[in-house]
């Protein structure tokens, strides 16, 4: 019978799988491109601009996404009790007391941020706050900070750079072709294997935008479990995706480059849920992690 911690050990293995299949996908890329040109510094100029640009992103992240979602810290008397449950989940699970915002937002919904541990921040919404009882706040909380012990940030920037990597060369090559270039090359190589690489190239920002969404969805999917090991009672966190999936409405600043960040789709649940739409969405169906939580099959 599936249990919590046999969930949390498939979906730490699963992480890696993709993350192995994310590596493979750079690297036939990378050879594609070569291949395509017959110029290796081609793929060094794209590792540099893409690392930098994303370690930039990477150690401002938490300051970037607090200032984007508007959110301020919780300073407040009335979040006295905020403060307390996330002190003694952040004991519980062995971690700094992360910082604490609040998003003044009728939609409830939360996020965790930060590079490291030690340089993380929580935020809720007004909106999580008026409808959670305390064990559901719990769940939201001990969520997000599982997040924060599962180092989520880290592969989340590892993937954000493979995708700038992958989408760096594939717009190079696209321009380069499409403005002209040695039209000599197809006499030179195998034209089978030019026409692999060139839709290599073409179709790879789409197929690591997926590989990235997958590795986002399986961490929600890890965070929950953890979330539930953390308190011991997976019923609460359960309970409160169930609350969150019933608001329909968007939170008044959702955003597509922090959606991934949230317990649960910013854009709410009123959201288009087409195929298209559930492929690139960046959390898996709310049902489905409450079957997870309850150890339904």
């Amino acid at each position: 019978m599936a249990t919590l911690y046999t969930h949390q050990t498939e979906n730490v293995s699963k992480t890696w799988a993709l993350m192995f299949v994310f590596f493979c996908t750079v690297i036939a890329v990378g050879w594609a491109v070569s291949f395509y040109y017959n110029n290796p510094s081609i793929l060094f100029v794209a590792v540099i601009v893409a690392v930098v640009m994303n370690i930039f992103s990477f150690w401002f992240s938490d300051t970037i996404v607090i200032a984007t979602a508007g959110a301020q810290p919780a300073d407040g008397p009335e979040y006295v009790e905020l403060h307390r449950i996330v002190e003694n989940l952040a004991i519980t699970a062995g971690l700094p007391k992360p910082k604490v915002y609040v998003i003044d937002d009728p939609a409830p919904n939360a996020f965790a941020t930060g590079r490291s541990a030690t340089h993380a921040s929580v935020a809720v919404t007004t909106g999580l706050l008026s409808i959670m009882n305390r064990t559901e706040l719990e769940g939201v909380l001990a969520h997000e900070l599982s997040h924060i012990g599962n180092r989520d940030m880290i592969v989340s920037t590892i993937a954000v750079v493979l995708v700038g990597f992958v989408t760096l060369l594939s717009d190079y090559f696209l321009r380069a072709a499409f403005f002209g270039g040695d039209r000599d090359r197809e006499e030179r190589q195998n034209p089978l294997l030019m026409a692999l690489a060139i839709a290599l190239v073409v179709l790879s920002p789409i197929i690591a935008t997926l590989l990235q969404l997958a590795i986002s969805r399986k961490r929600e999917f890890l965070a929950d479990a953890s979330g539930a090991l953390l308190t011991r009672y997976p019923d609460g966190l359960a309970s409160a995706l169930q609350k969150i999936g019933a608001y329909e409405l968007p939170m008044q600043r959702a955003n597509n480059a922090t959606a991934h960040l949230y317990i649960s789709n910013p854009f709410g649940a009123g959201a288009a849920q087409s195929l298209i739409t559930k492929l690139f969405s960046t959390h898996p169906p709310i049902e489905d992690r409450v079957r997870a939580l309850m150890g339904d099959k």
